[in-house]
């Protein structure tokens, strides 16, 4: 194998920010990825009719809109087009009520009645600071915020949070925070869960809970866009199993601790090997997607507005089923995640026919088909949505791993969402990303600030890499050049086409 400067091994979001990075700093970079494409939670097929685009992970991305790496990267000017609906996201009730968070934090405020003044204090400061609050929530957690508002905002949301005292009255507006603090797949109420409600809750009123034009895989193909025009190499279908195969002299690697432990086999040092080994993975996801035959039949139309739909039920209700979840229990009526694509961007609806995209929170490793699960869920709030159903592939969390590896029993995070690992992740140490192997890094959402799309985890990993290995203080910059600012048909697709693979 040829040698390289830096070997990244996995082309997730991380993987290839990490790689990304090393390439513009002058770098040869070469990526290694065992499937037959590149992009980990970002990939997509068309499943059931050749036309119709289905994001088989991830579907909306607001730390794309958000990140410090994507801001600077700017995938707008790639030719990425981030699309937001109207309402970021919204959270069915019984007998056809529902909560809604407009992109408009007005509107919201006016719709949630009684509980609109109390919405606005909590997210209005927020949104004043949102780029601080953002990077302060998605750094490292090893360096003082440049905007020292932001933990002040922060810190008594947070404690509200967790003593359920976040002055919210009504069932809609309890529901509708509690929705989104169900996102950290874990133990509610907890810090974690509050801060990720707080950050994602307030950034549907600022850069808002877009999806790209075409699907996920958008995003993707602009990060490897710009890794080739810097000279960088991608290797799919290429499953590295010993770090020895590797030949270079800094390793990336895109993997949780158990992949670590399975690539290095016995040359860790023991103590170090240990820690991995007490790294906890959170509850499985399990995914279905549908091909169904028009919108979402739901109770309350305004509904099928949003482009996120929570699907919990009542403030206890959901707070019962992620503790089961989290205690691995089989919850009776487990939150799921709906997105109808074709709501946000239309052209992802082909002759009548659209894509839905759907996670249930299962235990960890469950191998239970979601389909009959997930539908059932829907059909709660949406009456009549089975008979749209034209064809469905259900993916439990003991097959997620087999998709990704990532994904241990499922979880989609990469590891539990805790307060211990929030901060230490994988292991408490200043430089979280190196290991006490020479050159060896980790940059997957294993490490700070964890799970979601922004690209951190592997820039800061890379930065932490450039600093110690090549002894480069200053970050590389990561905006567009004339070389990389228009989209390419990497993927074997036409980048002005929102539907299908060209192939």
């Amino acid at each position: 194998m040829t040698r390289a400067d830096v070997a990244v091994v996995g082309s997730g979001p991380n993987g290839l920010a990490a790689a990304v990075t090393m390439a513009r700093a002058g770098l040869t970079v070469h990526v290694h990825e065992q499937a037959a494409t590149v992009g980990g939670g970002l990939r997509g097929a068309a499943l059931f009719d050749s036309a119709i685009w289905h994001d088989t992970c991830a579907a909306v991305h607001p730390m794309a809109a958000a990140s410090a790496f994507f801001r600077e990267f700017d995938l707008a000017a790639r030719g990425v087009a981030l699309l937001r609906a109207p309402i970021a996201y919204a959270h069915p009730l019984d007998r056809g009520a529902a909560a809604f968070a407009y992109h408009d934090l007005t509107r919201t405020c006016d719709r949630l009645g009684p509980d609109g003044g109390r919405w606005r204090r909590l997210m209005a400061p927020l949104v004043r600071h949102s780029t601080g609050v953002t990077d302060f929530l998605l750094s490292g957690q090893r360096s003082l915020p440049h905007d020292l508002a932001a933990p002040l905002l922060l810190g008594p949301r947070l404690l509200g949070h967790l003593l359920g005292s976040d002055g919210l009255r009504t069932e809609a507006a309890r529901a509708l925070l509690t929705g989104v603090a169900a996102h950290a797949v874990g133990r509610l109420p907890s810090l974690p869960a509050g801060a990720i409600a707080l950050l994602l809750g307030h950034l549907a009123h600022a850069t808002g809970w877009p999806l790209p034009r075409g699907g996920s895989v958008r995003i993707a193909e602009a990060l490897v866009d710009d890794l080739r025009a810097h000279g960088g190499i991608v290797h799919t279908g290429r499953r590295i199993t010993d770090l020895a195969e590797l030949d270079a002299q800094v390793i990336m690697l895109d993997t949780t601790p158990h992949g670590l432990l399975a690539l290095a086999g016995d040359r860790l040092p023991p103590r170090y090997r240990r820690a991995l080994e007490r790294f906890r993975y959170g509850p499985g996801a399990a995914k279905v997607d549908f091909l169904v035959s028009g919108p979402i039949p739901w109770a309350n139309p305004e509904v099928g507005q949003a482009g996120t739909v929570h699907v919990g039920g009542a403030r206890a209700g959901m707070v019962a089923a992620e503790n089961a979840t989290a205690r691995g229990e089989a919850a009776k009526e487990p939150f799921v995640l709906v997105v109808d694509p074709a709501v946000t961007d239309p052209g992802r609806a082909v002759g009548g026919r659209r894509p839905v995209w759907a996670y249930a929170h299962v235990p960890n490793g469950d191998t239970r088909d979601p389909v009959p699960l997930v539908t059932r869920r829907i059909e709660r709030y949406a009456p009549g949505f089975a008979d749209t159903v034209i064809a469905a592939r259900g993916v439990s969390a003991a097959e997620y791993e087999t998709y990704n590896p990532n994904y241990r029993g499922g979880d989609i995070g990469a590891g539990a969402v805790t307060l211990t690992q929030a901060v230490f992740r994988p292991v408490p140490a200043w430089n979280p990303y190196r290991t006490p192997l020479a050159g060896v890094y980790l940059c997957s959402a294993s490490t700070p600030p964890g799970p979601s799309v922004h690209g951190l985890c592997g820039h800061l990993a890379a930065r932490a890499a450039l600093r110690r290995e090549f002894h480069l203080a200053a970050a590389p910059p990561l905006g567009p050049t004339d070389e990389t600012s228009s989209p390419s048909t990497i993927m074997g697709r036409d980048p002005g086409d929102s539907g299908s693979p060209s192939r």
